[in-house]
């Protein structure tokens, strides 16, 4: 894998004609020990954010040891890559063969669920192990988040104690897990979403082993600047100190977004201007799904090595294939000036970019290049010192 410093010295070294993943590995290293370090419980990485094995790799190396798999094609990939990894399944809806599967193949023992129905299936599935984590996942607000979770999976107020009680008498430990959304821009997120919990262990009377918070926790995007990440983890840590659970219970959370939204950007060209819209090589199909189906606003900037004086202006982005849905209404900001055969660094691509990335088309192949310099933002420390930003822009 080559390595250039940044996106410029790729532009101008090679001039690529097809999209070019830049990957940012001291970016996913230094997210994996903030949470290490600052986090007061088990952070566990959500792998459906980017199930990279080499970012895999990376964090576990960076001392994140847990891994929240979905699917029972996430069990291999992990169990494969990192055979000394713990895996906790955390998906509430869980075909029996995955489960069991998981289970005797794997040495998986976490399992999440939020119905009887689910119990019972992995009970079964297991034959009645007696060594099962299991994670009721209680329904609670998404209000605080820009992309909201809590319509699919978790457990209604009034269904939560009976369950509880259930589970507590089938589980060698017994969690709750919930999940706030993702990107949630408050840590009253998380504050409210603790005190459902607390409601529904008072209303079950059982004793709790575990409480895992989920993901949601926020990277910094244009128009999304978040508090600063130890206040998210003080008002977590406050809340499960005051709940009445055991004095050995474990705090836990899930991050994706947090971990690896810094490690990776995507280098782009622009191959036609028509007034304010920019047609360039990804799109929708590609790296971009987030800008076109949820209205995601990347972090841009102009890859030229003569810096442009033209004001800025606001960009909408069209996709390489024939689909009139491959489009990024954006604003995306960029000088004025920007042109066919420019180069674009979109930024903060690390989290689902690469994950729902298709080849729909015939689009959708990417050389894959190491930089080393600072992405666009950052959510552990001061803001990259180079190169300069303004707004969403920034010009090399």
């Amino acid at each position: 894998m080559h390595t250039h410093h940044s996106a410029l010295g790729l532009a101008v070294s090679s001039r690529p004609d097809q999209p070019v993943t830049l990957i940012r590995p001291h970016a996913a290293r230094r997210a994996a020990r903030y949470f290490v370090e600052k986090f007061q419980g088990r952070p566990m990485y959500a792998v459906k954010a980017n199930p990279s094995q080499d970012l895999l790799a990376i964090l576990f190396e960076s001392g994140v040891t847990h891994f929240d798999v979905a699917s029972i094609a996430e069990v291999r990939l992990v169990a494969r890559t990192l055979p000394e990894a713990t895996l906790c399944f955390m998906h509430p809806v869980k075909a029996e063969e995955a489960i069991a599967e998981a289970y005797f193949t794997h040495g998986v023992r976490t399992f999440s669920l939020d119905s009887h129905e689910e119990l019972e299936k992995i009970l079964r599935a297991t034959k009645h192990a007696t060594d099962l984590t299991l994670c009721v996942r209680l329904r609670v607000s998404s209000d605080h988040s820009k992309l909201s979770l809590a319509a699919k999976f978790g457990a209604d107020p009034r269904e939560a104690p009976a369950l509880l009680f259930a589970v507590r008498q089938a589980a060698d430990a017994l969690g709750i897990c919930f999940h706030v959304g993702s990107q949630a821009m408050t840590p009253a997120a998380y504050r409210q979403a603790m005190e459902r919990v607390r409601q529904a262990i008072v209303e079950a009377a059982v004793t709790v082993d575990v409480i895992d918070v989920g993901g949601g926790f926020p990277s910094v995007y244009p128009g999304m600047e978040p508090p600063a990440l130890d206040a998210y983890f003080r008002a977590i840590h406050d809340a499960f100190e005051s709940l009445p659970i055991s004095y050995s219970a474990e705090l836990w959370c899930e991050p994706g977004r947090a971990l690896c939204a810094e490690y990776a950007s995507v280098l782009v060209r622009v191959e036609k201007r028509r007034g304010n819209e920019l047609y360039i090589n990804d799109g929708a199909y590609g790296s971009l799904f987030d800008a076109a189906h949820v209205g995601w606003r990347f972090p841009v900037r102009l890859v030229r090595e003569t810096v442009s004086n033209v004001r800025d202006m606001e960009f909408s982005f069209y996709g390489p294939t024939c689909d009139d849905l491959d489009h990024m209404a954006g604003p995306f900001l960029l000088p004025g000036d920007v042109k066919a055969g420019d180069y674009i660094e979109i930024g903060m691509l690390g989290a689902y970019g690469s994950a729902m990335r298709t080849a729909f088309n015939g689009f959708g192949s990417t050389e894959t290049v190491v930089v080393t310099d600072e992405p666009m933002a950052t959510a552990y420390g001061e803001a990259p010192a180079e190169p300069a930003a303004s707004g969403n822009v920034v010009t090399l």
